[in-house]
C-alpha cells in the first residue's frame, strides 16, 4: 500500500493510526486492570456470602429435632442464583443446600480458603471447631460475561469516537493547510509573466522559508527578463533615429546621380534600411507584449479602434485590398487599446504580404470579441504552420522579419487569450485564418 502523495493525507493517515494504537492499548490496560480488581471483588462477594450464611446455617442445623437430614431451601420466588452453596458436616455430609445447588459441581473439602475448577471459583468456611463447613459456589461464565461486557464497553467507543477524532483530524489538517492551498493558488493564477512575488504572510513558519526563496527566485527571474526587454526596446529604439538618417542619405544620393547602377545600390540600401526600420518595431512592439501592461482596469469599445487602423493601412498597402467587418454595437475588451492595434495591424500586415497578390484581406470584428483575418493563398504545410507563432518563424525565405504572428501570441499568452491559426481558411480549401479573442467583457 502506497503512502498519499498529499501532505494533509499524510498525516491525517499518521495522526489516525496513532489513535486508534493509543486508544487500543489504552483499552487494553483498562480492561486488564478492570478484570484483576473484578476478580479482587467477585471473591470478597463469594467470602462474604460464605460467611454471612455460615452462622445462619449453624444455627438451624443446631436447633434441629433430628440430626443428618440434607435439607434444601424452597424458593420464595422463581431467581436465577449467582451463588450456590451447601453445608456439609466433617464427614461430608451434606445437611443443607441452595434451591439451585448440585452437589456434584463441589469439590471434597480441602481446607478453609479459595478454590477453583473448570467451571466454578469456590470459598470454603467452617464453624463449630470445623464440624459444620460450607462451599459456596460461583460460576466462572459469569464472571467471563462481566469481563466480556467490560470490554465491549471499551472496544464499541471505537466505532463512534475514532471516526469522529479522524473527520476533526481531518478539518484541523484542512484549516491548518489553508494557507498553503491559498499560497498554491495564488501561485497557479498568475499569468506567464506576472514574476511579482506572492503574498505569503499566513504561512506557518516550517513553509514561511520555502515561500520567501521562491519570491527571491521570482524576484530574480523579474529583473533579468526586464533587463532583457529593456536592452531589446532601448536597442531598438535607438536605431530608428540613425536608420532614418541612413535611409535619407540613400534617397538624397539616388536624387543627386545620374549612374544608373549606383542608382540602383542606393536603391537596394535604401530597401535594406527600410527593412531594418521595421524589425526595430516589431522588437519594440514584441518588448511591449512580453513587459508591458495590456489589461486595464476598464473596458474600452475596440470597433472605433480597429476601424481607424485599417483607415489607415488602407491609405498604404492595403489600398483596395481591405475589407472590414464590424458589428452593429460596440465591442468592449480590458485589452489596452495600443495593444489591440499591434495586434491587429501585424495580423493584417501579414495577411497583406503572404496572402496572394491582388487578393482581397477579410478583417471582422464579432460582438463575442472574436477578432479574425483570412486572406486567400496557397495553404500553409502544417509543420510549418505550427511553428509560426515562433520568434523569427518566416513561411519562406524573405519573407518578413518573422515577429509578425510572435508578438500576436507574446499578447494571446499574457493575457490568457485563444489564438487559432489555421490554413486552409474554415470553408475554402485554400488561404491563412487567425482569430483572436479578445479578454473580458464583450456586448
Amino acid at each position: 500500500m502506497r503512502a498519499p502523495r498529499s501532505l494533509q493525507g499524510r498525516l491525517g493517515l499518521g495522526l489516525g493510526a496513532a489513535l486508534i494504537l493509543v486508544w487500543i492499548a489504552a483499552a487494553s490496560v483498562t480492561a486488564l486492570r478492570l478484570r484483576h480488581e473484578m476478580e479482587a471483588v467477585f471473591d470478597s462477594a463469594l467470602q462474604e456470602t460464605a460467611q454471612r450464611i455460615l452462622p445462619l446455617a449453624v444455627v438451624d442445623i443446631v436447633g434441629r429435632e433430628e440430626q443428618g437430614v440434607t435439607q434444601r431451601l424452597a424458593t420464595i420466588r422463581e431467581h436465577g442464583e449467582f451463588f450456590t452453596y451447601i453445608v456439609r458436616d466433617a464427614q461430608g455430609q451434606v445437611l443443607l443446600q441452595s434451591h439451585s445447588a448440585d452437589p456434584g459441581v463441589f469439590p471434597a473439602w480441602a481446607g478453609t480458603g479459595f478454590a477453583q475448577s473448570d467451571t466454578h471459583r469456590f470459598y470454603n468456611e467452617a464453624a463449630l471447631q470445623g464440624t459444620i463447613r460450607i462451599t459456596v459456589a460461583e460460576p466462572l461464565d459469569r464472571r467471563a460475561a462481566v469481563a466480556r461486557q467490560i470490554q465491549m464497553g471499551l472496544g464499541l467507543p471505537l466505532l463512534i469516537v475514532v471516526p469522529l477524532s479522524l473527520a476533526a483530524i481531518g478539518l484541523a489538517l484542512r484549516a491548518s493547510l489553508a494557507p498553503l492551498r491559498r499560497f498554491r493558488e495564488a501561485l497557479a493564477g498568475r499569468g506567464a509573466g506576472d514574476l511579482s512575488p506572492v503574498a505569503a504572510d499566513d504561512l506557518p513558519d516550517e513553509l514561511a522559508p520555502l515561500a520567501a526563496a521562491l519570491n527571491d527566485l521570482l524576484g530574480r527571474l523579474g529583473r533579468a527578463f526586464a533587463a532583457e526587454r529593456s536592452f531589446a526596446a532601448n536597442a531598438a529604439h535607438e536605431l530608428r533615429t540613425p536608420l532614418a538618417g541612413a535611409i535619407a542619405q540613400a534617397q538624397r544620393l539616388q536624387a543627386e546621380t545620374h549612374d544608373p547602377g549606383a542608382q540602383s545600390r542606393a536603391a537596394e540600401i535604401e530597401a535594406t534600411l527600410k527593412r531594418l526600420t521595421r524589425l526595430s518595431e516589431r522588437l519594440m512592439q514584441l518588448a511591449r507584449a512580453e513587459g508591458g501592461r495590456l489589461r486595464l482596469d476598464r473596458a474600452t469599445d475596440m470597433v472605433p479602434v480597429l476601424r481607424i487602423v485599417i483607415d489607415d493601412m488602407a491609405r498604404g498597402e492595403g489600398a483596395g485590398r481591405l475589407h472590414l467587418s464590424l458589428p452593429d454595437g460596440p465591442v468592449l475588451s480590458d485589452l489596452d487599446p495600443d495593444v489591440f492595434s499591434i495586434l491587429a495591424r501585424n495580423l493584417v500586415e501579414n495577411a497583406l504580404r503572404h496572402g496572394a497578390p491582388g487578393e482581397g484581406v477579410a478583417v471582422g470584428l464579432s460582438l463575442q470579441g472574436v477578432l479574425s483575418v483570412e486572406n486567400a493563398g496557397p495553404v500553409v504545410p502544417h509543420d510549418v504552420l505550427q511553428g509560426l507563432s515562433e520568434r523569427f518563424s518566416r513561411a519562406g525565405p524573405g519573407a518578413g522579419s518573422g515577429l509578425g504572428l510572435a508578438i500576436v501570441a507574446a499578447i494571446a499568452d499574457r493575457t490568457g487569450s485563444a489564438l487559432q491559426i489555421a490554413s486552409p481558411r474554415p470553408g475554402r480549401s485554400d488561404g491563412f485564418a487567425v482569430r483572436f479573442q479578445l479578454p473580458g467583457p464583450h456586448a
